[in-house]
């Protein structure tokens, strides 16, 4: 046995999970889809019954105070996204009992270079009133048409009965409902029955998991195995796995497929995999956040410092989707007063415990590649010397901790955002997702430009006046790299996930969200009733909003409404 192979007892323990499976996946084929929709649903109370369980476990292995405001992350991205997404795969396999497509009832509309949009935010009074003033849209790539949307969606659930073998999933160690979700994908779109791999870091959550998927555990379809990288190693290689799904770095993407060291370089460079089957992966890398340059109040240049420190701070910044490069205007005439107001907010955001491994390593990186480096309080570090000729490693290497650059670029308005656009595309390393800020005045004076500029940037999610994360919250929306990207140009990814309509090749999700909270944005004559979003990470009431929210999504009412409302107005 090498130094990176499991024990013989391990070894067992994954060969009798596997087999396991290999059974388990006759008795999924004979699963019909009523039976499956069932399944759903007692995930969906597992869930519910196990939130508070599972948001315990999350602050316990993130060492967040249990009376902060940032629990409220934990509620909002662990149990709520798994509870709406079950109810959405829910509504869409009813759907297809009932002979209908899983997108009937979803506005179907027209996107820039002949694309089809399916709206997937708002959907249904909740959503209208929960999320007023934020939409989502997925976008098809150009040439697919209406009529395709309608009767590719459903993808293997189309076709129940023909499965496709043991996958593994590789589960994140950050967001604590990414593992979950990447199981339910893989078993609804794909028809493939899972051994999912926790991250050594989420070990805690291995009873919760167990708990929530228990439906799929004891029908033989699903297995949860931990260990290190020997335990993933040896899981991936299996002989009787047919496919592998991954969510976390491109270097580690690289060191499955192609080996480590410079033997898989050798083989990357090659074109030749170690692992001679299917991969699929969600990696993450330098996300930007473009802020078009207008006339901004003080209280905008205040709230949108809030916002761009929240898409770098949530969760610590270990996100892969997390902001690490704001690019802005240099001949903005308010650029030194946002600057000033970002370092403020970066500043004053509750301080956390850098809980990811490797974190101090890599923060101390960018430190050292950036003498003018500015250190701010709880260890984030705000690096504002970049030369747009030669930027350094920010627009190339994902830092996934609290560091974030700021590149300024030359020009107005519209020079600027082109320029924008083409540095996103040609300079930053990964395509999972881009944020775009621009005041209603702004939006306005762009007109067909914007929607023109959106089109052009190739991520997988855009974002307008609003953080990528929301793409992630909505189950309905797809969630992946731009497509395109191949084993040895992986950058962030190969697929989608999440796309609970189980659309059939979907090219990106397009967010929308108000410039201004309610109640500024009725006095800016916009009819939003949405406050400051609970997911930022100066929101005061967060805690007891995400718990809210995860208790709406287990079962919606119009009672729990007054009391949501309340505390998101708190906050």
């Amino acid at each position: 046995m090498t130094a990176s192979s499991p024990t013989a007892e391990r070894m067992r323990e994954i060969d009798r999970a596997v087999e396991d499976l290999v059974r388990g996946e006759a008795a999924w084929a004979a699963r019909d889809r009523a039976e499956r929709r069932e399944l759903l649903e007692r995930m969906r109370a597992a869930t519910a019954e196990h939130a508070e369980e599972w948001v315990r476990a999350a602050v316990a292995y993130k060492r967040l105070p249990e009376d902060s405001p940032l629990v409220g992350e934990e509620w909002i991205t662990g149990p709520y996204p798994v509870l709406t997404s079950l109810g959405a795969l829910a509504a869409g396999i009813g759907a297809l009992q009932e002979g209908r497509s899983p997108v009937d009832g979803f506005s179907l509309g027209r996107a820039p270079g002949g694309r089809v949009s399916v709206r997937v935010l708002p959907h249904g009074i909740w959503d209208r009133l929960l999320l007023n003033g934020f939409s989502a849209e997925v976008w098809m790539p150009p040439g697919v048409t209406e009529e395709e949307v309608r009767t590719r969606a459903g993808l293997a659930q189309l076709r129940p009965a023909e499965t496709n073998g043991v996958g593994v999933v590789l589960g994140a160690g950050n967001i604590t409902s990414i593992p979950i979700l990447d199981v339910l994908y893989e078993l609804y779109a794909n028809n493939r029955v899972v051994a999912l791999k926790l991250n050594p870091v989420t070990d805690g959550l291995l009873d919760v998991f167990g708990e929530v998927l228990a439906p799929l555990i004891d029908l033989g379809a699903v297995r949860i195995l931990t260990g290190g990288a020997d335990v993933g190693a040896y899981l991936v290689n299996h002989p009787k796995v047919s496919h592998v799904h991954m969510t976390g770095s491109a270097a580690t993407h690289d060191a499955i497929v192609f080996g480590p060291g410079e033997e898989g370089a050798a083989r990357k460079a090659a074109g030749t995999p170690l692992l001679g089957k299917p991969v699929t992966s969600e990696l993450g890398g330098v996300s930007p956040t473009i802020v078009i340059p207008g006339e901004w109040s003080e209280a905008d240049l205040r709230y949108q410092a809030e916002h761009v420190a929240t898409q770098k701070l949530h969760n610590g910044g270990y996100n892969c989707v997390a902001g690490q490069v704001v690019v802005i205007s240099s001949a903005w005439k308010q650029k030194d007063r946002f600057l000033t107001r970002l370092r403020q907010a970066l500043s004053d955001a509750p301080a956390r415990p850098a809980y990811y491994p490797g974190s101090d390593d890599r923060v101390n990186r960018a430190v050292d590649a950036y003498p003018g480096a500015r250190h701010l309080p709880g260890g984030r570090v705000l690096l504002t010397d970049l030369d747009p000729s030669d930027p350094g490693p920010a627009l190339t290497t994902e830092y996934f901790g609290p560091v974030l650059a700021v590149l300024e670029l030359p020009g107005d308005m519209r020079q600027f955002l082109d320029e924008a656009v083409r540095t996103a595309n040609e300079r930053f390393a990964g395509t999972l997702g881009v944020n775009l800020i621009a005041h209603p005045r702004t939006v306005a004076a762009l007109g067909g430009a914007l929607d023109e500029a959106i089109s052009e940037l190739r991520y997988g999610t855009v974002a307008l006046n609003a953080w990528t994360g929301v793409g992630y919250l909505t189950a309905t929306a797809c969630w992946g790299a731009y497509p395109g990207h191949t084993l040895d140009d992986v950058q962030s990814g190969i697929g989608v996930v999440h796309n609970a309509l189980l659309l059939a090749g979907p090219e990106r999700t397009v967010v929308r969200g108000p410039f201004h909270p309610a109640p500024r944005a009725l006095l800016h004559g916009r009819a939003t009733l949405s406050p400051k979003p609970p997911w930022f990470v100066t929101h005061r009431t967060a805690a007891t909003t995400g718990r809210l929210l995860a208790d709406f999504a287990a079962s919606p009412r119009w009672s729990a409404l007054p009391r949501i409302f309340a505390s998101a107005l708190r906050g």
